[in-house]
């Protein structure tokens, strides 16, 4: 390999170094960025026909029973490239964040994410409707 060769391979290999540092020490904010904005929008707002506004309305589904549970089992929960710690940390940031109401509530933990995100719903928007119900929306 010749010189010019030979720093390309260093350069690159700093280059996946540091960016594995930053998604190790990625934050619930970052990991929203990166995972889920996508569909649910920078402002939570989602998007009409497809997912969900989170607004208002996520502190009352964490509170409501059966709602912790749909939480955890819709497609970009069960899908997602994060491990359960991180999402459980983002979930927990996205209700302060997006739910001005949402107060204290029972954090979502590793554990509890990791129990119940590999079965995924079959009826995600008959479920959501349900549970909306329940809250009166």
């Amino acid at each position: 390999m010749n010189r010019i060769g030979s720093w390309r391979v260093v350069l690159l290999g700093l280059v996946l170094l540091h960016g594995t540092a930053m998604i190790a020490n990625a934050d619930p904010r970052s990991d929203y960025i990166l995972n889920c904005q996508g569909c649910h929008r920078p402002d939570g707002s989602g998007m009409p026909g497809g997912a969900p506004d989170f607004r208002g309305v996520i502190g009352d589904l964490v509170r409501v029973e059966g709602g912790r549970d749909y939480l955890l089992r819709v497609p970009g929960v069960v899908q997602s490239e994060l491990d359960d710690a991180r999402t459980a940390a983002v979930l927990n940031w996205l209700i302060h964040e997006f739910d001005a109401r949402a107060g204290d509530f029972p954090k979502f933990t590793r554990d509890e994410v990791s129990a119940v995100r590999h079965m995924p719903l079959t009826d995600v928007g008959t479920r959501r409707a349900a549970l909306l119900a329940k809250i009166g929306r």
